[in-house]
């Protein structure tokens, strides 16, 4: 591509290609990986489709079919969140319907047929039961609309026959996850903890014995407690039983060997990611003596091989440095993957050879714009208490400009979901929107996210609402001492928990100019008495227990406190959202409008936590750079 010489323009002035049409265009969320025989399983969330999710396959000769007919939605929402919507085996395809919640049997292309009742009840997490042709998972049941809703381990029959014949194998806590049967049938594993922890806090490991029947006897907790989260337990092929923990303040992996925990392998690393999902996996077994993993050091993420037999750890050279959805055989390993200079996509490499083949891309970038990208800079930033903390820094980017001798760029602060999360720097079209635009992103890893080994993860313990801003605003400080950006046009945006960070750091301190909040929470009390079972009481880990320190909660509420804001704000919100419900973002906009503060808001119809259809993905991201146009950069609008 022939560029002309570049035109001087000032930072945040520049026309860019990347526009908010072309981001939604032809682009897909890949998700849920899995593997039956040489077929390759995933869903894809199709903005296009109004967010709909449809189980795609992919064969052997890479013939790629839609297999959910129109009209369903593989989507479960256990713990809202959902994930492990589906379960594949010998091409017979079981999956969670959106619309009702049930579970579907499909074989091919067929009509699917409902295998559980129509009642109010949802399935997740599921494993096949080879030796008894069932699906052991995770029900939620929401019959009971005056109390929350009761999680269990249940078994559902797969034959059309028995339809709705379910049996319930665990129950009595408040949350189970990963049900994992060996090979033959003949023991399960799962993970099982109680409220107000969070699986990422306190986890318990458990197994037993199943009968003939199906029943299961001779139950014991193998690992875990109130200070050891566990993640992924899976069987090896010679049917030991494997799994994550951090119990040496890194998620790592142990092995259970006669009766005792030993570790596979302990580094300084994490070979885990929060369970804010389920089905997440980040190793597969190659054989019985080898592992094929993902783990993160320094915000990136590495793929290796670890040799059961020596305890060795192979890094494998790729392109990516991000991995999730992990899955193998012998000859391969598929996952979702993505690197600085690719967006997230459905990969396969060959454990032969190292070679890569994309499988499926999540967007059909134009190939015109690769000049046009921004690529991260990992920093670790000086913080409170002579600690650090991490980010990535995006510089603006666009080969048709170049600003002025001398001047800087305005900034936008990016603060992650969560908030026990991470970013990542995988090719992200909504980051380089603004950095083509002439617009600096830093993308904060603050304490508390993932990816950095437990204390790490533990200064937001009690510190929610302080940890958080502390750190964005010394990433801020850092680029401005390295006169990398304009300390008078800084802004912050985040989405969800990043939202309240963006509210708080608004509030509560005088850095930022503007910013803007996605569904993101304004009253914490109001969060604790009107939020969905999974996150019912993870506040008494962010902030402290409650009601005791329901002074704490107001305290740092920014609905409590709008006296003290002052800076334009705009606002994006799902009407459909159970997790951060609207009435979070209604009762600091009417208090903003009371003021006469320049204030936005839109709420989209039909959505819920975070944006699936492409309109108003498009009208969110063109509204954001509209506002941040008048109260930032003044360039007079350039799409």
């Amino acid at each position: 591509m022939d560029l002309p010489q570049p035109l001087e323009s000032p930072y945040g002035f520049w026309k860019s290609p990347i526009t908010a049409d072309a981001i939604v265009a032809e682009t897909i969320n890949i998700q849920e990986v899995a593997l039956d025989g040489k077929d390759v399983y995933w869903i894809e969330s199709r903005p296009s489709e109004k967010g709909r999710y449809v189980i795609v396959r992919r064969t052997a000769n890479g013939e790629i079919v839609d297999i959910t007919p129109k009209g369903f939605s593989a989507r479960t929402l256990v713990h809202e969140y959902g994930g492990g919507a589906f379960v594949v085996k010998d091409g017979v395809i079981y999956f969670s319907n959106f619309n009702d919640q049930r579970i579907y049997r499909q074989t091919n292309i067929d009509t699917p047929q409902p295998l559980t009742p129509d009642e109010k009840k949802r399935y997740a997490d599921g494993d096949y039961d080879v030796a008894r042709n069932r699906i052991i998972c995770i029900q939620e049941d929401h019959t009971n609309e005056l109390g929350e809703p009761v999680n269990s381990i249940v078994a559902v029959a797969v034959a059309v026959a028995d339809s709705r014949k379910l049996e319930s194998l665990v129950q009595g806590n408040d949350f189970y996850s990963s049900p994992r049967l060996t090979h033959d049938g003949k023991q399960i594993a799962w993970l099982t903890w109680n409220h107000p922890n969070m699986p990422w806090v306190a986890t318990e490991l458990w197994i037993a014995n199943c009968t003939d029947e199906g029943k299961l006897e001779n139950s014991q907790k193998v690992a875990g407690g109130s200070t050891e989260s566990i993640l992924q337990p899976k069987w090896s092929p010679d049917g030991l039983l494997y799994f994550i923990s951090d119990r040496s303040g890194y998620w790592n992996l142990y092995k259970f060997v006669n009766g005792k925990v030993e570790p596979v392998l302990l580094d300084e690393a994490e070979f885990g990611q929060p369970p804010w999902q389920f089905g997440t996996s980040t190793y597969a077994f190659v054989s019985a003596n080898h592992i094929v993993c993902t783990y993160a050091k320094g915000g990136r993420w590495i793929l290796g091989i670890i040799d059961l037999l020596t305890g060795l750890l192979k890094p494998i050279d790729t392109p990516f440095t991000y991995f999730t959805a992990l899955h193998a055989t012998p000859e391969k390993v598929v996952a979702i993957a993505g690197s600085p200079t690719m967006t997230s996509a459905l990969v396969q490499i060959d454990l032969k050879t190292y070679e890569v083949e994309i499988l499926r891309r999540s967007t059909q970038e134009n190939q015109q714009w690769q000049p046009y990208f921004s690529t991260s800079e990992a920093i670790e930033f000086p913080t409170e208490k002579e600690l650090t903390a991490h980010a990535f820094f995006y510089p603006p980017k666009n080969p048709e400009y170049i600003a002025s001798a001398g001047s800087k760029p305005p900034l936008l602060v990016m603060c992650h979901g969560g908030p026990t999360a991470a970013s990542d720097d995988t090719l992200n079209l909504s980051k380089q929107f603004w950095t083509s635009r002439g617009i600096a992103i830093l993308d904060v890893n603050y304490g508390g996210s993932t990816g950095f080994g437990r204390e790490y993860r533990d200064r937001l313990k009690g510190k929610w609402g302080i940890i958080d801003i502390d750190d964005c605003i010394n990433a801020a400080k850092y680029l401005i001492q390295k006169n990398l950006v304009d300390s008078q046009r800084i802004a912050i945006t985040g989405g969800s928990a990043g939202g309240y960070t963006t509210l708080s750091a608004l509030t509560f301190r005088n850095f930022f100019k503007t910013g803007a909040s996605f569904y993101g929470v304004s009253d914490l009390e109001l969060l604790v008495r009107d939020t969905h079972k999974f996150e019912s009481h993870y506040l008494e880990w962010l902030i402290g227990p409650y009601p005791d320190r329901r002074d704490l909660y107001e305290e740092r509420s920014p609905v409590h406190h709008a006296d003290k804001l002052s800076s334009p704000l705009i606002f994006f919100q799902g009407n459909e959202d159970r997790i951060v419900p609207p009435n979070q973002t209604e009762k600091i906009v009417e208090a903003l409008r009371g003021k006469n503060i320049p204030v936005g808001y839109f709420l989209f119809d039909g959505e819920q936590h975070g944006f699936r259809q492409a309109e108003n993905i498009k009208h969110a991201l063109e509204a954001e750079l509209y506002f941040f146009d008048l109260w930032l950069t003044k360039s007079g609008l350039r799409f």
